[in-house]
């Protein structure tokens, strides 16, 4: 029939998911990556000790390189591709094979002054950065024991007697009586338990580190109460009882340079000679000299 009209079927596709798709989901995993990266960065940086974070620069530090400017430091390194192949010069094109001259120098002549300041530069250079190493180890030293009285709970206690700086004769660490806190029996040489304890953890920083040491030991300017002791046997002999402490706790023998009994001539408070804090144990590790250039005479 002509009047019969076409039958018309829409298809209709329902897409799910949304517009977006799942690309969002792409970025949000960098996002969470990111993230992750930096928290854990931050860990790092507060869970590292200045020590290692300088160890770590030094790591990453890029390796001193200098750049040349002239077409001597390019690939060719100041030559051309001639037309047989070969590196020729680029001035003339004739191959470049002539040896370069060797210089030798006598060593029964004497050098020029130039020549004998560089050594010098370089020695005085080499003075400084030892200095500046063994300052930051005696720093590094300083509070790392600073830190073992904070974890020891019965050395809290000694705190307060315990003093640490550095002197230009070396780092000094120095055992200090205090008001009703001594250090030793009263006018005796034998030292009381917390002073032992105390010792110990001076000699594991001691043995952390290969300088010498000195041990002096002082009193104040009081006679003591004992007929057969003199403030000079008795602050010897604190000093030598503060020694064989070290000894048992592992500091070689001959890194102890000297065992002193100074009595009151060097009052830590010289205002009061009779004050308590006069009365110590003190204990420098020594700067070491530089080792002499070879062929040095004193």
């Amino acid at each position: 029939m002509t009047g019969d009209r076409p039958i018309i079927i829409k298809k209709v596709i329902k897409v799910s998911g949304g517009h977006h798709g799942g690309a969002w989901k792409v970025a949000y995993a960098d996002f969470v990556t990111a993230m992750m990266a930096f928290f854990l960065l931050m860990w790092l940086i507060n869970m590292t000790s200045p020590e290692q974070k300088m160890g770590v620069a030094d790591y990453f530090a890029p390796a001193s390189t200098s750049k040349a400017t002239s077409g001597s430091g390019g690939v060719l390194g100041g030559t051309q591709i001639g037309e047989d192949g070969a590196k020729s010069s680029g001035a003339d094109g004739k191959r470049n094979t002539k040896p370069e001259p060797t210089t030798f120098t006598d060593p029964s002549k004497g050098s020029s002054s130039d020549e004998n300041s560089e050594p010098e530069i370089s020695e005085s250079a080499l003075d400084e950065a030892l200095s500046r190493r063994e300052t930051m180890a005696f720093q590094s030293a300083a509070e790392s024991l600073r830190q073992a009285m904070q974890d020891l709970p019965e050395l809290a206690e000694l705190s307060k007697s315990l003093q640490i700086d550095q002197t230009p004769e070396g780092l000094r660490i120095q055992i200090v009586d205090q008001e009703g806190l001594s250090m030793f029996e009263s006018g005796s040489t034998k030292p009381k338990p917390r002073t032992v304890a105390l010792l110990r953890a001076v000699a594991q920083i001691i043995n952390n580190l290969p300088n010498r040491i000195t041990i002096s030991g002082h009193t104040d300017s009081a006679p003591t109460s004992s007929n057969n002791e003199s403030n000079w046997n008795l602050s010897f002999g604190r000093a030598d009882a503060a020694r064989k402490i070290l000894r048992d706790n592992q500091v070689p023998a001959n890194r102890i340079f000297s065992v002193i009994g100074k009595a009151g001539s060097e009052p830590l408070y010289p205002d009061d000679p009779f004050m308590a804090g006069n009365r110590r144990i003190s204990i420098v590790l020594l700067r070491e000299a530089p080792p002499l250039p070879p062929g040095h005479r004193l």
